[in-house]
């Protein structure tokens, strides 16, 4: 188990501690929700996770096949809803350096899309994704 510690520190900003590493994320509250947008909200660290997390996942996999991912890019859009305040939509866009055409495209796909981040979301949030193979 991964335990991580959480501050308020005022002013709708967060101190998120990570146990194991002592490594430090700040967060503030988004302009349109009374904050100042100076760091990452809560949901933005949401969104932004389940693309890092589905990064994580193919990267397992590309290592252990002897593939290269060095330079994937993965690009996330939140859509907020109104009423429930609450993430309606995460878009992602995939650019990975390897052809359309290799013989990996449907593991690594299908690694992004069962990465532990994507089977953790609601199933009310839309996640439409855009692949770019660009090798």
């Amino acid at each position: 188990m991964v335990k991580c510690s959480i501050v308020y520190e005022g002013g709708l900003h967060c101190r998120l501690e990570h146990g194991p590493s002592g490594s430090v994320v700040s967060t503030d509250a988004p302009v349109d929700n009374h904050g100042k947008g100076e760091s990452f909200s809560p949901t933005d660290l949401m969104c932004a996770a389940t693309a890092a997390c589905m990064s994580t996942i193919m990267g397992i996999y590309a290592e252990q096949h002897g593939l290269n991912l060095a330079g994937m890019r993965l690009e996330v859009a939140k859509e907020m809803s109104a009423a429930p305040r609450r993430i309606a939509r995460i878009s992602i866009e995939i650019h990975l350096p390897l052809p359309a055409d290799t013989p990996h495209r449907e593991a690594l796909e299908q690694c992004a899309l069962g990465s532990p981040a994507m089977h953790s979301l609601h199933p009310g949030i839309e996640v439409p994704i855009s692949w770019h193979w660009e090798g």
